[in-house]
């Protein structure tokens, strides 16, 4: 097995320096079964040296540099696989801090499950917890928080360089925040691939603090992120994928309730999340900015839809 790691980056420096230094020091046992690996980085046009760093930078011996004007991940992601030489690819986002044993726990578990199962229609998905600390990342426990369901995410998934082509890669269309990695999932489920659960492959997803000053970023996101389910439904449109992008009468009650029909919006949240952030809870306060944050993802949906059938009419 030789593996490819693909990595779309964009303005990530700092963080992409920890993610690649821990990739560089992964511990592998000699043929079993990795007989070797790569770590294909694709800038999506950065502006924070990240380029120029990469360029002059000797520590990274297993990285190879790719470069594509701002199209978004799912472009950079099929250029990275377009480009690789392994026969498996591994997909982890830039801001992600790997344990030594991490392709080799991949590695393993996909040999195992192909074994068990007696054909190759399978992928590992590793285990990702989300942590602000950036000094150590990787000393931050499980929490609950962390539980994903998808069937497939780019964040931390070990898969088959052939399914990929087979299902066609990732959907370009997908420029905007959010969707392109769950509907490329919904055709490998298609083609009777089946998610193997690897544990063991533990990423650890960093971001910055919840802070105020994010708040106009994540709800931007989140309307993004409705925008693109509106996509991501146009190709599926089952109930399915209506639960998954929060486009039902359910998810319209449930945050409208909860947000008191957007009432408690950021301006009157602001000071609970102020003083939550202050006191050091600033993952709680995350949590509670959830509330308005999927109002504004689910109102994002129905007006993304709305257009849509208004044009479908025209």
């Amino acid at each position: 097995m030789q593996i490819s790691v693909v990595i779309p980056t964009y303005n990530r420096k700092p963080i992409l320096a920890q993610c690649l230094a821990a990739l560089e020091g992964q511990i592998i046992v000699p043929q079993e079964p990795i007989a070797g690996y790569e770590v294909i980085v694709v800038d999506d046009g950065s502006t924070d040296g990240t380029v120029d760093w990469l360029h002059h930078n000797p520590d990274f011996p297993h990285v190879r540099l790719l470069q594509q004007q701002h199209q978004g991940p799912a472009a950079a992601r099929n250029l990275g696989v377009a480009a690789a030489q392994g026969d498996t690819i591994i997909f982890i986002d830039s801001d992600l801090v790997v344990l030594p044993d991490f392709l080799q726990c991949h590695g393993s578990a996909l040999v195992q499950a192909q074994r068990d199962q007696g054909d190759d229609r399978c992928f590992t998905y590793g285990a990702v917890i989300n942590t602000c600390n950036f000094e150590n990342p990787t000393a931050e426990p499980y929490k609950i928080t962390d539980f994903s369901a998808a069937f497939f995410a780019t964040g931390n998934v070990a898969i088959g360089r052939s399914w990929l082509e087979k299902a066609g890669l990732f959907d370009t269309q997908f420029q905007l925040y959010g969707w392109e990695d769950l509907e490329l999932g919904v055709r490998l489920k298609q083609l009777g691939l089946r998610l193997v659960k690897c544990p063991q492959a533990v990423g650890y997803h960093w971001h910055p603090p919840f802070s105020l000053a994010q708040i106009p970023r994540l709800i931007d996101q989140e309307q993004q992120r409705g925008r693109m389910g509106v996509l991501f439904y146009q190709k599926h449109p089952t109930w399915a994928v209506r639960m998954m992008i929060q486009m039902t009468p359910l998810h319209q009650m449930l945050w409208g309730l909860l947000s008191l029909g957007g009432w408690l919006n950021e301006r009157r949240m602001a000071p609970l999340l102020q003083w939550l952030i202050d006191r050091g809870k600033s993952q709680l306060a995350l949590e509670i900015a959830r509330i308005f944050l999927n109002w504004y993802n689910v109102k994002g949906v129905y007006q993304a839809y709305g257009e849509l059938r208004q044009g479908m009419v025209k």
